[in-house]
């Protein structure tokens, strides 16, 4: 396990070593959460939904975290691929070299999470915060496997970027309380996450049955992810 951790912490030092990366990690969070609670309250009103006040801010925090893990994990996937391949075929193997990545993906979508958070607390208070931190990093843990799942499929940048920001798109403006509900809504990955969030936000618990469901929809999205992973370190015959 030592040469999988100091491959991941490798893995992990090649995001974070850009100081113009660090910086995104940190703001885009930070901006997303302040300017979110208006913008979405605005929306969820022109689309039927009901989402308003800390409740949006708390959404705001959620999808702040899935996008930037989204892209973390679609570039992992992407502009990784050839090294990854390379590392296998050098006798890491595609295994080791999948589970240093999603490692270094988990931490990543873990640093996103945490500043998505704080800024939610300072900004607007949280009444269920144990809550909200764990809605919050669901998202992006989520959004780490429809990321790799991406870069699995599409290997340009620009077309997988884009690719990522379009589901992103939908999921956020049929999302529980963006809009009157039914249709595509009831098939989005986040759906049951974004409940969990917003009543975290309004200051509710949320029954088991919502703390199962997102369990599931997380297990299966690091399966996603793990595969993707695997599959793009799989060196070819």
């Amino acid at each position: 396990m030592k040469p999988v951790a100091a491959t991941g912490v490798d893995f992990l030092s090649e995001h974070l070593r850009d100081p113009l990366t660090v910086a995104l990690l940190v703001a885009i969070p930070a901006l997303f959460v302040v300017v979110s609670a208006a913008v979405l309250s605005e929306f969820a009103s022109a689309l039927g939904g009901s989402v308003a006040g800390r409740s949006a801010s708390a959404l705001g925090a959620g999808w702040a975290a899935a996008f930037l893990a989204g892209a973390l994990g679609f570039f992992q996937v992407s502009s990784s691929r050839d090294a990854d391949r390379r590392l296998a075929l050098a006798g890491f193997g595609a295994a080791k070299t999948a589970t240093a990545r999603i490692g270094a993906a988990l931490v990543l979508g873990l640093l996103v999470s945490v500043v998505a958070f704080f800024t939610l607390w300072l900004r607007a208070g949280i009444a269920h915060p144990a809550h909200a931190f764990v809605a919050i990093l669901i998202f992006a843990l989520i959004y780490i496997g429809i990321g790799a799942l991406v870069g699995s499929l599409v290997s340009g940048a620009l077309e997988g970027s884009l690719a990522v920001a379009f589901i992103f798109l939908i999921d956020t403006f049929s999302g529980p309380g963006m809009s009157a509900g039914g249709g595509l809504a009831e098939l989005m990955p986040t759906r049951t996450a974004a409940d969990v969030l917003i009543a975290a936000g309004a200051g509710n618990n949320s029954p088991a049955g919502d703390w199962i469901v997102v369990g599931f929809t997380t297990l299966a999205a690091l399966a996603v992810a793990a595969a993707a992973f695997w599959l793009a370190a799989r060196p070819r015959s």
